[in-house]
């Protein structure tokens, strides 16, 4: 694979790539760290891509496993509670703005469900590429969309419940 191809193949991902990963670390530097490290991985065995027939799912499965990976890691288990913490917070503050509420809404989500809304919603892709990406069952991606898009909408009402209640009093 020249560096051309690679360019026009793989490297047109990376912001892809980067976004997944960030679902995942919840870090900038980290998920940027991820991408880096992914594309090195990729160069050095750039003669044997060819063999993926869809290198996207390859490369979004390659995210998905670093992550986990890297998840592993005690110092990032400690940065992802501090995130988490910080994500409980949020809720306690004054609504200002229902998108930030939705992101802290979907990342409660199992993971699961989470990696699924995120694909389908944000990324736009179809149920079938998603059922490729993370090993599932096009049925089962179908139910995890249906519970998560299903939590989701319940926490909306939620809030918008409470915030009807404290600007009637």
């Amino acid at each position: 694979m020249t560096q051309e191809t690679f360019k026009n193949t793989v490297f047109i991902l990376k912001d892809e790539m980067y976004r997944f990963a960030k679902r995942f670390v919840m870090s900038s530097d980290e998920a940027e760290d991820v991408v880096q490290d992914l594309m090195m991985k990729f160069w050095q065995k750039r003669d044997e891509l060819g063999q993926f027939g869809n290198f996207k799912s390859y490369a979004l499965k390659s995210v998905r496993n670093e992550c986990l990976n890297r998840l592993k890691h005690h110092d990032v288990k400690i940065g992802f509670a501090d995130m988490q913490l910080h994500r409980s917070e949020l809720y306690s503050m004054e609504v200002d703005n229902l998108k930030e509420h939705i992101i802290g809404f979907i990342n409660q989500l199992p993971e699961k469900q989470k990696m699924v809304i995120h694909l389908k919603d944000v990324e736009d892709y179809d149920v079938s590429e998603i059922s490729e990406m993370l090993e599932m069952e096009e049925n089962a991606v179908r139910v995890n969309l249906m519970r998560a898009r299903q939590k989701v909408k319940e926490q909306i009402s939620q809030l918008m419940s409470y915030e009807k209640r404290s600007i009637t009093r």
